[in-house]
């Protein structure tokens, strides 16, 4: 288990790379033009396409602010050393959900990389926060919206 409250896979981390990669060249050339051009529009004043690119362009350097101090707070997990025998973020785990009677598979990620239908569940979620530091074979009650689940834990997948 990590004390970092921004935890991310290494994959997680190369696409935040790669958006704020795209925010600091195509997006923020695209509304410098856009901005450059609605000046050109005349008085300022009372131009709703500058105050438009202009609200863009912020909009534009918060999330790269974002981003970047995203990555400076991150811990990366380095999947290939995680546990087998223990749910970590980071593990890809089977359950199996006694309400559904069925088998699911999740990785455990941080916030950033949440995407259920995807198979990835947050650290925080309720199933995710349930199962951390949980052993294979264990059953685990999960508080969900609607009431109380049981997951067991069938497999830590490497």
């Amino acid at each position: 288990m990590t004390n970092s409250e921004y935890v991310i896979t290494k994959k997680g981390l190369k696409e935040l790379e790669d958006r704020l990669n795209y925010l600091k060249t195509t997006a923020r050339q695209q509304a410098s033009k856009e901005v450059g051009i609605a000046r050109a529009y005349g008085d300022l004043s009372e131009n709703a396409e500058y105050s438009d690119a202009k609200d863009k362009q912020g909009m534009i350097e918060a999330e790269i602010k974002e981003i970047e101090e995203k990555i400076r707070k991150a811990e990366v997990i380095d999947e290939s050393n995680l546990p087998t025998d223990v749910v970590v973020v980071g593990a890809k785990v089977k359950l199996y959900d006694v309400e559904y009677d069925e088998e699911v598979v999740y990785q455990i990620v941080g916030t950033s990389e949440n995407d259920p239908l995807n198979g990835l569940i947050s650290n925080v979620s309720p199933v995710g926060a349930a199962i951390l530091g949980h052993k294979l074979g264990e059953s685990v009650e999960v508080q969900t919206p609607n009431g109380v689940n049981t997951f067991k834990i069938l497999e830590i997948i490497k």
